[in-house]
């Protein structure tokens, strides 16, 4: 049994689409935000997957993930407000940054592997009006970065390089090199 350690909406999505059968367990881990960004995701990953690993029944795999976005060797986080989002798109506006998944599987409570996947997204140059029309969506709410590519965020995204779900949240192409089997 794939357990998904996470109560991300957009994971489960992503992985229904697949066709892959899981239940989701969030782990309540405090998640690392200070550090190299490329090994903040991965810690955190790992992290989320062993914590459910620990409580979970025998047999089970556990997928573990953790996306973010990183600007001039930082990441960003989820905006806490909408002044934080305001500030994330200020940032972002004009600029191209990266965005970065952990991905962590546990077998039988063991840690059997990680991944780490990149891409980059430049955004488009930000106006006042574009910028509050999404502030007042909601839709940066509990997002890496402070958006969603694959909402009204689009508008905002002049141009992708790398595997669109990992924007989204999931890698599949990092989670078919880990976990070929979740794919059916």
């Amino acid at each position: 049994m794939l357990v998904l350690a996470s109560a991300s909406p957009r994971r489960r999505a992503l992985l229904e689409a697949i066709g892959a059968r899981f239940e989701v367990r969030a782990s309540e881990v405090e998640e690392l935000s200070e550090g190299d960004p490329a090994e903040v995701v991965v810690a955190n990953a790992v992290r989320k997957a062993e914590a459910v690993a620990a409580t979970a029944a025998g047999g089970a795999v556990v997928l573990g993930v953790d996306t973010d976005v990183a600007l001039d060797g930082e990441l960003l986080g989820k905006p806490r407000d909408e002044a934080k989002a305001r500030a994330h798109l200020a940032r972002l506006s004009g600029r191209e940054h990266e965005v970065l998944s952990g991905v962590a599987v546990c077998r039988d409570g063991v840690l059997a592997g990680t991944g780490l996947a990149r891409s980059r997204v430049v955004f488009a140059a930000l106006d006042s009006a574009n910028v509050e029309l999404y502030i007042r969506s909601g839709e940066w709410r509990d997002r890496a970065g402070g958006y969603a590519i694959q909402g009204l965020g689009s508008i905002l995204v002049d141009r992708i390089d790398g595997d669109l779900s990992n924007v989204i949240g999931l890698p599949l192409r990092t989670l078919a090199e880990l976990l070929p089997e979740a794919f059916h």
